[in-house]
């Protein structure tokens, strides 16, 4: 009996100690109840390790202008302080000068010294990101995104179009991305007009080239600034934004850069219709329908000249062009009121062939180094952006501050739609990335408030009646194709500047243009189309 009581007592012992190890090891919740940790199997069936948040990190990324204006780095944003409580994640942010994130990144590059993370438009590197893989800059995250970023998986999985494209063409994803989630957000650039000055001349909406022309000589002629003078700017053309956009040039079906029709690469400039573009804005130039200093023109200039009551029409973004222009005139000219124009087209009625219309990935996103020390706890770290918490964080800020839920939608509260210190930019900048971009999926939502006057909604909506079928996506050329690309188009994009300018001031004949074309030629273009088309094939066959 003494001896079989023994043995009870040494199995309860044996169980309690069992049990306490148990409970010490974690045993006894799952990561789901901690969020410390991410321990489960993979695809095959291994168990993963357990993983936690890094202590800290070292961040590079350009700071954004809206958030400059406020703060010293990207700690001074409420959802990157509200991410170190919720994940313990010190972060040290390192941001090129204003504007010099090209340099300051290949200087960074070159010199080893990197830090954990690099967010960046990776379409833009030099030899595309296998070559920055290969050369051992970044890391390749397929299966670190699949054993511990649950959150932006699920994201790729549910949309495949996603996956392809944030996937190299040697089949390495090697970024967070930034998305845009929603069909809504990838358009926001057009031609815009000054809408009370269309009114007071009795003018219709143009649409087609030829009715442009006539609204254009109206404005000019018609005084509608009411001052008496012939001062006027019908139209402030802008070719940096005309590649963005496509306004008029997109009505011949071609752009000022590469474009494809049924998965044909061509290049605009060299393209019979682009001498009919030239022609027109010729004609208009000499006309003075174009303000004769458009070349010169900076964002200060237009500025002035859109809110001094000068231009009738101009290229812009729907929230810096639109609604900002809007805030500033309205207390210094009586009755401003802006308007979308639609994309144009040379018949009427026909469906607008190209507009502005973003990627739902552009190649910017954060990736992980090969100097981090914690990729996996990073990948984590990382994916919290993709997860419901992290997406209304970055999207919306934090609630009862930023915004609030009302009937179940996250509404910006007036801290942020009414700062009476801020434009709205700069105020949404100090707690959210959602107006620019970072390694989270954009929500649509927040451009729905955002675009807050009617007239933004509408811009979007008319903006965005185009086919676009004939846009690029982002590819990628190889490390061979990328040297040899940027080597003709740098020669190529310097002689068609000179050139396009000459052709719509007159100061060169358009006789001269076949002689343009074979100068292009001459330089390689042909060859940067081949380019570009072993691109597109690639990125068609991922």
């Amino acid at each position: 009996m003494k001896t079989k009581r023994n043995r009870a007592v040494q199995a309860a012992i044996l169980m309690l100690v069992m049990a306490v190890i148990a409970g010490c090891s974690g045993g006894g919740s799952s990561p789901a109840d901690t969020g410390t940790g991410d321990k489960g199997t993979d695809s095959e069936g291994t168990e993963r390790k357990e993983v936690g948040y890094p202590a800290k990190l070292t961040y590079w990324v350009e700071l954004n202008g809206n958030a400059a204006a406020t703060m010293q780095d990207a700690n001074g944003i409420a959802a990157y302080q509200e991410l170190e409580k919720r994940t313990g994640t010190k972060v040290e942010f390192q941001h090129p000068p204003a504007g010099q994130s090209k340099d300051s990144f290949n200087i960074m590059v070159s010199s080893g010294n990197l830090p954990d993370v690099i967010e960046y438009n990776w379409a833009t590197v030099s030899g595309g990101p296998d070559k920055a893989i290969a050369d051992k800059t970044i890391i390749r995250l397929n299966e670190l995104i699949e054993q511990h970023a649950p959150n932006l998986s699920k994201v790729l999985n549910e949309n495949p179009d996603y996956k392809k494209q944030i996937t190299t063409d040697d089949g390495n994803i090697y970024v967070f991305p930034f998305i845009r989630g929603d069909d809504y957000l990838l358009t926001f650039n057009g031609i815009i007009v000054r809408q009370d000055w269309m009114e007071k001349l009795n003018l219709q909406m143009p649409e087609t080239i030829d009715e442009w022309y006539e609204t254009l000589k109206a404005i000019k002629n018609g005084d509608p600034n009411g001052n008496g003078q012939a001062d006027e700017i019908p139209l402030l053309l802008e070719l940096t934004m005309t590649n963005i956009n496509h306004a008029f040039i997109g009505a011949w079906g071609i752009t000022t850069g590469f474009y494809q029709v049924d998965g044909e690469v061509r290049y605009g400039p060299i393209q019979p219709e682009f001498k009919e573009y030239l022609a027109t804005m010729n004609r208009w130039y000499a006309e003075g329908l174009i303000d004769p200093d458009y070349a010169a023109t900076d964002g200060t200039l237009k500025d002035a000249k859109v809110t001094g009551n000068q231009a009738g029409v101009f290229m812009g973004y729907m929230g810096s062009s639109l609604g900002r222009y809007t805030d500033l005139a309205a207390n210094t000219i009586p009755g401003f009121k802006l308007a979308a124009a639609p994309n144009v087209v040379l018949n009427k009625g026909d469906t607008p062939l190209l507009g502005q219309k973003d990627s739902p990935f552009n190649g910017v996103g954060a990736a992980i180094t090969t100097s981090n020390k914690n990729p996996e706890e990073t990948v984590k770290w990382l994916d919290f952006r993709y997860g419901e918490e992290g997406h209304m964080l970055f999207n919306f800020g934090v609630e009862g501050v930023s915004y609030e839920m009302i009937d179940g939608y996250p509404t910006y509260t007036d801290e942020i739609m009414n700062n009476p210190d801020l434009p709205v930019t700069q105020a949404m900048a100090k707690y959210i990335q959602a107006n620019y971009s970072g390694p989270f999926v954009q929500d649509r939502r927040y451009v729905e408030q955002y675009a807050s006057r009617p007239e933004q909604r509408e811009a979007i909506e008319t903006w965005m009646k185009a086919q676009n079928d004939r846009l690029m996506p982002v590819v990628t050329p190889t490390a061979e194709e990328s040297s040899r690309y940027a080597s003709i188009m740098n020669e190529v994009q310097t002689y068609y500047d000179e050139m396009v300018n000459k052709f719509i001031m007159g100061v060169e004949s358009l006789d001269q243009f076949d002689r343009f074309v074979e100068t292009l030629k001459g330089m390689g273009v042909e060859e940067a189309v081949r380019i570009q088309q072993a691109a597109l094939d690639r990125f068609n066959n991922r």
